[in-house]
């Protein structure tokens, strides 16, 4: 189960102990983090809060509409997912905050991730969506490579991360559908 939290004073470590979870640690320490790395090992039923601000915004701002998280790694999955739940489907690209000054910035890995999952989706689509498909569909022959050039991907390759990028450009390797229920994510497989 994973908890998105906004955090802006010392609550995060009291909303863990209060839901019984682990605080994901900064990428590169050990134990469970943000970095997908981290991630693979993680058990079921692993309780963990993840601080991250536009994701977690974005997600506990969605109130009672159906919200799943999506990426190239699970696309076809999250497509699959959002289709039993109705006809009409939104999908938002988290992007990131500058470090300096908070300020938002598009991201691509977002972008191509919202653009693979149109990509499993059948119907008309807004021209905001066919950008993101076809983004995705000329990102797709040099997944990896795109990544690594993208903005965030040079930041992660130069901090050493950089088998976070070759984790996050894997597309549809995973079955996994997270969906926001009561405040967590959890498998729609596990409802």
């Amino acid at each position: 189960m994973l908890f998105p939290f906004v955090w802006r004073d010392g609550s995060l470590d009291d909303f863990a102990r209060a839901h019984d979870a682990e605080v994901a640690k900064a990428r590169g320490e050990s134990g469970f983090s943000l970095s997908p790395a981290s991630l693979l090992t993680i058990p079921a039923g692993k309780r963990l809060v993840l601080p991250s601000p536009n994701g977690s915004t974005l997600s506990l701002a969605t109130g009672s509409v159906p919200t799943f998280a999506g990426s190239l790694r699970n696309a076809a999955a999250v497509a699959r997912a959002a289709r039993r739940i109705g006809p009409r489907v939104a999908i938002i690209p988290a992007g990131e905050r500058w470090p300096l000054d908070d300020t938002l910035r598009p991201a691509l890995e977002d972008w191509l991730g919202a653009g693979a999952i149109v990509e499993h989706l059948d119907g008309l689509l807004s021209p905001e969506a066919q950008a993101a498909r076809d983004a995705f569909r000329a990102a797709r022959p040099m997944l990896m490579e795109t990544l690594e050039q993208c903005m965030s991907g040079r930041e992660l390759v130069d901090l050493g991360f950089r088998y976070d990028v070759e984790l996050s450009a894997e597309l549809c390797v995973s079955e996994g559908a997270p969906k926001l229920v009561r405040g967590a994510y959890v498998n729609v497989a596990l409802e």
